[in-house]
Order: structure tokens, then C-alpha cells, then sequence
């Protein structure tokens, strides 16, 4: 079995994958999968008591065959190094400076693209080719560009959807936190229907908006989503063509099969 974890800056998303045969989708293989709140100070003994829990949930125990991980936390990479070395007897492929992966990466300094970027667009390609872009709806929400020839040309970050309703409700005493919904209509009929529309309506027209930037500069381009909030924008964004849960857990698990074969 293959253990991948993507850890974000605010939740971490753990896949577990048959690792004998070449994966055909993004799903494919895939076992079971968890998704857990991002704790940077969770040390490596509390990451293996968390690891092993969910193992025994799959019938699964610590002795894996792999295991691939993407960090947005340096702390927190750290710490799954540690427990990696201390509990289970294999060397992890972590998406660095260094690892190959297979895609060119034509930012200025490639050192300054997250992994779960990379990531994703190793998957999307895989899925898809090019060129492409990718959504992913996260603490902030990344549009990834990649070329017809399989290479990450840039793109552009965003804050998150509920990082930004976090700072308006932070500095507007009058609102408070709704939930995550889209709502009856456009036209909010109350405050908690306004802020919904603005948030999934508004997010939607964000990303259709720059999808077309993007089309502008690049052409035809298949469009995938992905990340905790994409199913509640997909449905409402016009140029989203594909929602793809694991995509990022797909990447890592390409990226582990191509140091593991080379």
C-alpha cells in the first residue's frame, strides 16, 4: 500500500492507494481517504498515533510500501519525516527542490511553486494533458497553468473563500458566520442569503474571470477543480469543466511512482 498526505495550512488530506498497478484516474487504486484538521505543532509520536488510527479504520496497519507527501507547513513536514523514519520502514518521496517529477516548472525561481502545485499539475496533465488550468479551492485558491508540452507555466493565487469571509467577519460587527451554501437565488433576500451569494456567486464569477484571462493568453484550455470548496463553486462557475476530489493525492501518487522506477 501507498500512504499519500497533502498537508495544507488548514487541513490535510490523506490518501491510501493498492500501489501495484499504474493508476488510470484519479481515483483509481485508491483505498480510502481522510481529511484532518493541520496541526504544525502535532509532533511525530501524535502524527503516528493520528496515521495508525486511520490505518486500522482501512484494515490497514503501519507497514506500507510507500509513502508520498506535499506539505504547504515546513513544521509539520518535519514532524512527518520524523514519524516516517521512527515508524515504518520505507524513505518517503517528498515533493522539494530536487525530486524529480517529470514537469518542467518555468517560474522565475521554480524553488518559490508550493508542491501541492506541483502536484496537482502533474495530475492534471496526467488526467487531461494540456494546456490546462487548475483550480484549487483551499486556504487560498490557486489557478495553475499548464502548458500543451506538460509544463507548469505560473498562474495566480487568491485568497480562500472562508479566509476572506473570516477577515469580513473579523472587521463587520454586524455580520456573522453562515454556512457554506449556495443560496435560493442571486438576490439575497436577508443578510445570511447575501453573504452566501456573495461568497458562491461571487468566488464563481472570480473564476470564471480569470479562466478567461488565462483562455486569452493561452487558447483552449481544459479547466479542472479541485480542493475542500469545489463542489460548491463548480456547480456555478461556467468554465469549470471537471471536479476532481483527490487530484493533489493522484500527483503525489505519479510522482512516487516515477522516483520509485527511476
Amino acid at each position: 500500500m501507498l500512504l499519500t498526505i497533502d498537508v495544507g495550512n488548514t487541513q490535510t488530506v490523506i490518501g491510501l492507494y493498492e500501489d501495484e498497478a499504474p493508476p488510470t484516474a484519479a481515483a483509481s487504486g485508491l483505498v480510502e481517504h481522510w481529511r484532518i484538521a493541520t496541526d504544525a505543532e502535532r509532533t511525530s509520536d501524535e502524527h503516528a498515533v493520528v496515521i495508525r488510527d486511520l490505518l486500522r479504520s482501512a484494515g490497514q496497519d503501519l507497514c506500507l510500501n510507500g509513502v508520498s507527501i506535499c506539505s504547504a507547513v515546513p513544521r509539520a513536514l518535519a514532524n512527518l519525516r520524523e514519524m516516517v523514519d521512527r515508524y515504518m520502514d520505507v524513505e518517503p518521496v517528498v515533493v522539494e527542490p530536487g525530486v524529480p517529477t517529470g514537469m518542467p516548472i518555468l517560474y522565475d525561481d521554480p524553488r518559490e511553486v508550493g508542491a501541492d502545485r506541483i502536484a496537482n499539475a502533474i495530475a492534471v496533465f496526467d488526467l487531461y494533458g494540456g494546456p490546462a488550468v487548475v483550480v484549487d479551492f483551499g486556504t487560498g485558491n490557486n489557478f495553475d497553468v499548464i502548458s500543451a508540452a506538460g509544463e507548469f507555466v505560473g498562474g495566480a493565487i487568491a485568497p480562500g473563500i472562508e479566509v476572506s469571509l473570516d477577515a469580513l467577519f473579523g472587521r463587520a460587527a454586524a455580520l456573522r458566520s453562515v454556512e457554506l451554501v449556495e443560496p435560493p437565488s442571486v438576490i439575497g433576500r436577508t443578510t445570511v442569503e447575501s453573504l452566501q451569494s456573495g461568497a458562491v456567486y461571487g468566488f464563481a464569477g472570480q473564476v470564471d474571470g480569470m479562466v478567461e484571462r488565462f483562455r486569452a493568453e493561452l487558447g483552449a484550455c481544459t479547466v479542472v477543480a479541485t480542493g475542500g470548496l469545489a463542489y460548491l463553486i463548480a456547480p456555478v462557475a461556467a468554465t469549470i469543466e471537471h471536479v476532481e476530489p483527490f487530484l493533489t493525492l493522484h500527483g503525489l501518487r505519479l510522482v512516487y511512482l516515477r522516483n520509485r522506477q527511476g
